[in-house]
């Protein structure tokens, strides 16, 4: 049997650099995202309602980035990070899920 873990012991950095370097990640895999659909756009002609959805995501992309850059500035001061607000979440989810929608008007 393992001793069980007090809270004593857990690291309070370790938790805020995971979450810093999770935002990170996922603005990089949005903006991969919206350079896909920018050339995708491109390769098709100039289609208006595709360049309007490349620019629909540009917008999505930039909205994104605007609340992910916040979190990751609150995290990177140190010391008891604060909780994301609810809008804030909100608007990084609505972004990312209407990017997804955006990707697949593209495709199709």
């Amino acid at each position: 049997m393992q001793p069980q873990s007090t809270g004593d012991d857990r690291d309070p950095g370790l938790q805020p650099e995971r979450t810093r370097l999770a935002w990170r990640r996922t603005t990089l895999a949005g903006t991969v995202a919206t350079v896909l659909a920018v050339k995708a756009a491109l390769n098709n002609g100039t289609d208006a309602a595709a360049i309007a959805v490349a620019a629909l995501s540009c917008a999505l992309w930039l909205g994104f980035l605007t609340v992910a850059h916040r979190r990751i500035r609150v995290l990177a001061e140190g010391g008891e990070p604060t909780t994301l607000t609810p809008r804030h979440a909100g608007a990084a989810t609505l972004c990312t899920v209407a990017l997804a929608a955006c990707a697949v008007a593209l495709i199709l």
